[in-house]
């Protein structure tokens, strides 16, 4: 597994710090690149604003993944079909450590990210010394808050939880800095919300962890955060680093981690004959791999729109930055209004989780409003064909909703094929579900 490291990409053009719509011809060549991109197979013609449970697929995708779940040979014979997967795995893998931005370490599959998430924290919290504390926040998802929370109790160690702050929907190194002790073993980090919608400051918050416990493991779950910019975990200083792809432009299959060099030997379930730093239980899908090279294949031909450096890295972080542009255009759009239609800010009673201007906001919108159920909403919305989503207090999203005070939200969560012309469309569907009195 071989890559460089993140390099300084110039794009063509700068990218307005509020946001930048790709220009209209691209925006259409993306969304022809994606199955159902207007149209459910189920009930006809509605508007995807649900990428937060699961993107749209690429078409290629599921082509080529297709074609090669079709291929009955396994990996290590003798014969042409065999070398053949072969190379798709290995071609997979370089994708993918390319898609991490990294360039050393060990990549492995699981059934998904969170079973990913749950066996590198049982691993670390066997494998650290005894006694001490394990750190999560509030704000993480079960498969990481749930998996701490479990294994600092079957390993007789303290669990901390750090607040986030409920005014803007994120947790900062300085929240960290005022739990984490010399002892902290292991701590993990949410790279990205899906029920706030904001991002974490994932290095910031490594280094202040290191400072005070400089053998802590550190275990980050970037599964929100990988469909909405460029991953670069050299340039975290972290230990782990898990993705879903199903959130990332291919089908559902499995998770992905990326482990470091010093967190790929730590004791782990392996066959005794396999080498210290192998995770992989089984042989991998092939077919998910090829998945996983063609959405990479399709984020360096975007990036190569913005960028004349044509190494696949520098394509994919320029893919990076222009998805990132392009839903904050969408996201100021929804929030402020546009074609003389209201925005989510302009509704009294409205409480929007983060605030309205937030840089740190990812492609999510989280709300909710006085007297009217978010359940209400989404089916109102829904009936009109717009797709959003509901959050709970649930096992899901309870830890998160409870210290906001919300006993559920509407969630609208878009992506980098979404147009202006769908926000529009939620707009006038939002005008006439919400009150406006």
């Amino acid at each position: 597994m071989t890559t460089t490291p993140t390099p300084t990409v110039t794009l063509r053009q700068p990218l307005a710090a509020g946001g930048t719509f790709l220009p209209g011809e691209l925006l259409s060549q993306v969304r022809e690149r994606f199955l159902h991109v207007d149209t459910c197979p189920f009930s006809g013609k509605r508007v995807f604003f649900e990428n937060a449970g699961g993107s749209l697929t690429l078409e290629s995708v599921v082509t080529r993944s297709t074609e090669v779940a079709g291929i009955p040979d396994n990996e290590h014979r003798d014969n042409p079909a065999s070398h053949a997967v072969s190379q798709i795995v290995s071609s997979g893998r370089d994708d993918l450590a390319t898609f991490f931005g990294a360039s050393g370490g060990v990549i492995f599959g699981g059934e998904t990210g969170t079973e990913c998430l749950f066996r590198v924290i049982r691993a670390a919290a066997l494998a650290a010394e005894a006694g001490g504390s394990i750190l999560a926040s509030s704000v993480e998802h079960p498969a990481t808050y749930d998996a701490t929370a479990q294994w600092a109790r079957r390993t007789g160690r303290d669990w901390i939880e750090v607040p986030f702050d409920v005014a803007t929907g994120r947790v900062t190194a300085a929240l960290y800095a005022d739990c984490v002790r010399p002892d902290t073993r292991i701590a993990t980090i949410l790279h990205t919300s899906p029920v706030t919608g904001m991002s974490m400051d994932v290095a910031e918050i490594a280094r202040t962890i290191r400072a005070v416990a400089p053998e802590c493991m550190i275990i980050v779950d970037g599964i929100q955060h990988a469909p909405h910019g460029f991953l670069a975990v050299d340039d975290y200083g972290v230990d782990a680093y898990v993705v879903s792809p199903y959130k990332a432009y291919c089908r559902f299959n499995n998770g992905y981690t990326w482990l470091s060099d010093r967190m790929s030997v730590v004791d782990h379930d392996r066959l005794s004959g396999k080498p210290a730093d192998a995770w992989e239980l089984g042989s991998r899908d092939p077919s998910a791999l090829a998945g996983v090279s063609e959405m990479v294949n399709y984020l360096a031909w975007l990036g190569g729109h913005f960028t004349d450096d044509s190494s696949r890295r520098a394509c994919l972080v320029a893919a990076g930055q222009a998805m990132r542009a392009h839903e904050r255009a969408l996201v100021h759009r929804l929030l402020f209004g546009g074609a003389d239609l209201p925005g989510l800010c302009g509704y009294p009673g409205l409480h929007l989780i983060g605030p309205e201007d937030s840089p740190y906001r990812e492609g999510v919108v989280s709300f909710a409003v006085e007297e009217v159920e978010a359940k209400h909403v989404v089916a109102e919305l829904g009936a009109r064909g717009i797709r959003v989503h509901a959050r709970s207090d649930d096992v899901f999203s309870g830890n998160i909703l409870r210290p906001l005070g919300l006993k559920a939200v509407t969630r609208v969560s878009l992506a980098h094929y979404n147009s202006a012309d769908e926000i529009d469309a939620c707009l006038a569907a939002l005008a006439e579900v919400l009150p406006r009195a």
